[in-house]
């Protein structure tokens, strides 16, 4: 029920996925029946051979995009967001995905799911475009505003784990966001997190500016990770998802052939890489962009697959109590 085009763009992106993925995925719509029901109606029906794979949870209440989140999931134990989360901390659901208020989103996952040992908070991962063809995975994306360097340190720790079993990067480099490339430059949480980060095991590559996030390397290689706090990290998403289209735009207006304009343009829309996953949490928390169109919201359903399949919460428990990926079995995820 979230979102800026909810429910229809939830709804035919359900469908979508279940035309789409794995023969295995099972899809749970969780909201109010009647207007479920009549969305399902308005695209002509579950197909016969997906309808056994549809179930709809019912829940009263919906969680408004500008709702403050704490007093939400207090006050609405029966939204969409809270009932649905709780169907997987019951061992009832594998991952949860929404377009819906961020906030809350973060702020339920971490109250039903909670956090694993050791981790002081979770981290939103978000893929960004860069000239490498390969995305770079940068957290946090915007839940914490303020961090420490151990926490730049945890949020290194999450990324290379999303890295690993969402990108598939064997051993990923890790770099940290700063305003220069020298480990004496940046903030004093940068400072120190870089001395943190080269002791930690990590295959740290250093300091990047902004330019080479853009570029997906640093001077000393190639980057699969980006650490920066929330506040950044924010701005830093909100810049590429608005700069793009203007100058793709100015690119057409300027005589560039659409085919060559489109591709490029398929490289920087949000819709391909579909929802950023709230790391950190003992399960799988999908974070879908407000604005998600149904091939959004059906590419977010395939990320929350892959997380199930790399059984990667259970994976990162295992990162932050230094264990290897291959080692003795976690308790640190929701069963898949």
């Amino acid at each position: 029920m979230g979102g800026d085009h909810a429910p229809a763009a939830p709804v035919a992106g359900a469908l979508l996925a279940l035309a789409e993925l794995a023969d295995t995925l099972d899809i749970q719509l969780v909201g109010r029946p009647a207007d479920i029901e009549a969305e399902m109606r308005r695209n002509g029906g579950v197909p016969a051979a997906l309808a056994s794979r549809v179930e709809i949870v019912p829940a009263t209440e919906v969680i408004e995009m500008g709702e403050k989140p704490s007093a939400a999931i207090r006050g609405k134990r029966d939204s969409s967001m809270v009932v649905g989360l709780k169907l997987q901390a019951e061992g009832k659901s594998d991952g949860f995905v929404s377009a819906g208020n961020t906030g809350a989103q973060m702020a339920a996952s971490t109250v039903v799911l909670r956090l694993h040992e050791g981790l002081t908070r979770p981290a939103i991962g978000t893929l960004l475009p860069s000239d490498r063809g390969i995305p770079v995975v940068m957290l946090d994306a915007g839940a914490n505003v303020d961090c420490s360097p151990q926490e730049l340190v945890q949020f290194a720790r999450l990324g290379s784990v999303y890295a690993e079993d969402i990108l598939g990067r064997a051993n990923p480099s890790v770099a940290l966001l700063s305003v220069g490339e020298e480990p004496e430059k940046g903030s004093l949480a940068v400072k120190e997190a870089n001395q943190l980060l080269a002791a930690s095991g990590l295959n740290f590559v250093g300091n990047i500016e902004g330019h080479d996030l853009a570029h997906g390397v640093s001077p000393r290689g190639p980057v699969d990770v980006a650490v920066c706090d929330g506040f950044t990290g924010n701005v830093v998403l909100k810049f590429y998802e608005a700069v793009a289209p203007i100058i793709f735009a100015q690119v057409q207006r300027h005589g560039a052939p659409a085919s060559a304009v489109d591709a490029v343009a398929h490289l920087y829309d949000y819709e391909q890489y579909g929802g950023a996953p709230l790391l950190g949490v003992r399960g799988v928390s999908i974070i879908g962009h407000g604005k998600s169109t149904p091939e959004a919201v059906k590419n977010a359903i395939r990320v929350a697959l892959l997380a199930v399949e790399h059984r990667m919460s259970e994976h990162i428990g295992r990162a932050l109590r230094g264990t290897p990926a291959n080692g003795a079995n976690g308790n640190g995820g929701v069963p898949a």
